[in-house]
C-alpha cells in the first residue's frame, strides 16, 4: 500500500477501512509524519457563545428548540466574558479558540458586530480564532475575514445520501454554499462530520471523499454523544476500533490536511484515545459546546505520556 497518495479508488479505500487495526494505525502514522510534525499536537478549546433555541431539527443536537433537553437558552455572551474565556484557554495551552452560536442563519444586527469584536480580541491574544455560527452570506464572510478570523467551521455532518436521516430543515447544498462563501472570503475552511448516527461505512467513505474533493483545510471528526430526549438518544453503536479506523481513513484520504479529534472522543475511543494522536493533528479539551470533555490537564498528561508536545501560538 502506497502512503503518499491523493487518488485512492473506492475499492482501495474500502480495503483500508477493513484492514487490521494495528496495521492501519501504523500506516496512517506514516502518512501523518510525511506531512506534519509527528510529535506536535494542537490544543483547541470550544466555547458556546450563544446557547440553545435553534430552529433546526438536527437529530443529534440538544440545542434544537424542538427537543426538551437539559440545555437551556442563553443569549449571546458579552465580549469581555468571551475574551476572559479565551485568555483562560490560552493559559491552559490552547492555541485555537473556537466560538459557537446556535443560529441557523447568522444575524445581521448588533449581535454580529459583537461577534466581530470577539474575533478581533481573540486574535489580539495571539490565538487562532474559529467560529461556527450557522449559514453566512457573502458580506458576513467578508466582515469576518476583515476581523481576522482564522477559520470558519460548518460541518457537512455525513454523506449527501444519509443527510436526510439527520436533518430536514437545511439541505446539503446550503451547507456547501456557506463553505464556498467562506473560501471566497479567504478564510480557512473547517468542515467535518459526526460518526455513529446510523450511517454505513460507505457514508463515511463518501464524506471523506467529499471533503477531499472540496480541499477542506481542517477536518474535525466527531463521535456521537447520545443526548436524552433527542431522536438519537438511544444510538450507542460505536466501538473504539471503529472510531480509530475512521480517523485513520480520513488521514489517508486527506493526507496533508488538519485532522481534529473532536466531540465524543472520551466516551467512544475510551482506552484507545492516545492512539488517535498518531493520525490526527489536534484535540479539543474541556468540552464541546454543551457536553463535557476531558480536562485540559488530563489531555496534556496524555500528550506528554506519548512523548508529544503541545504546539506554540501561531504568528498573527
Amino acid at each position: 500500500m502506497l502512503n503518499l497518495r491523493h487518488d485512492w479508488s473506492i475499492q482501495e479505500i474500502e480495503d483500508i477501512y477493513t484492514a487490521p487495526l494495528t496495521d492501519l494505525v501504523f500506516r496512517a502514522a506514516e502518512v501523518h509524519r510525511a506531512h506534519h510534525l509527528a510529535d506536535e499536537v494542537q490544543g483547541c478549546m470550544l466555547l458556546s457563545i450563544k446557547t440553545g433555541g435553534c430552529p433546526e431539527d438536527c437529530a443529534y443536537c440538544p440545542q434544537s428548540a424542538r427537543y426538551d433537553t437539559e440545555v437551556g437558552r442563553e443569549d449571546l455572551m458579552q465580549v469581555d466574558e468571551t475574551l476572559a474565556a479565551a485568555r483562560s484557554a490560552r493559559d491552559q495551552g490552547a492555541t485555537r479558540f473556537c466560538m459557537g452560536a446556535a443560529w441557523r442563519d447568522v444575524p445581521t444586527d448588533a449581535r454580529f458586530d459583537r461577534v466581530l469584536e470577539m474575533v478581533k480580541g481573540v486574535r489580539e491574544l495571539g490565538m487562532e480564532a474559529c467560529c461556527t455560527l450557522g449559514m453566512l452570506n457573502e458580506k458576513q464572510a467578508e466582515a469576518l475575514a476583515g476581523a481576522g478570523l482564522s477559520a470558519y467551521n460548518h460541518n457537512l455532518d455525513t454523506s449527501p445520501e444519509f443527510y436526510g436521516e439527520i436533518i430536514t430543515t437545511r439541505n446539503y447544498q446550503e451547507r456547501l454554499d456557506t463553505l464556498a462563501r467562506v473560501r471566497k472570503a479567504g478564510i480557512s475552511v473547517c468542515s467535518g462530520g459526526i460518526i455513529g448516527m446510523g450511517e454505513s461505512d460507505d457514508d463515511i467513505i463518501d464524506l471523506a471523499l467529499s471533503l477531499r474533493a472540496m480541499d477542506i483545510d481542517s477536518i474535525p471528526v466527531n463521535f456521537l454523544t447520545s443526548i436524552d430526549n433527542t431522536p438519537f438518544e438511544n444510538k450507542h453503536e460505536l466501538t473504539p476500533q471503529r472510531c480509530l479506523k475512521t480517523l485513520c481513513l480520513f488521514r489517508f484520504v486527506n493526507p496533508s490536511k488538519e485532522i481534529r479529534v473532536a466531540g465524543g472522543r472520551e466516551i467512544n475511543l475510551r482506552s484507545l484515545q492516545p492512539l488517535a494522536l498518531y493520525p490526527a493533528n489536534s484535540i479539543f479539551v474541556n468540552g464541546y459546546l454543551t457536553t463535557p470533555g476531558q480536562e485540559a490537564s488530563d489531555a496534556h498528561q496524555m500528550i506528554r505520556d506519548l512523548g508529544f508536545e503541545l504546539d506554540q501560538p501561531a504568528a498573527i
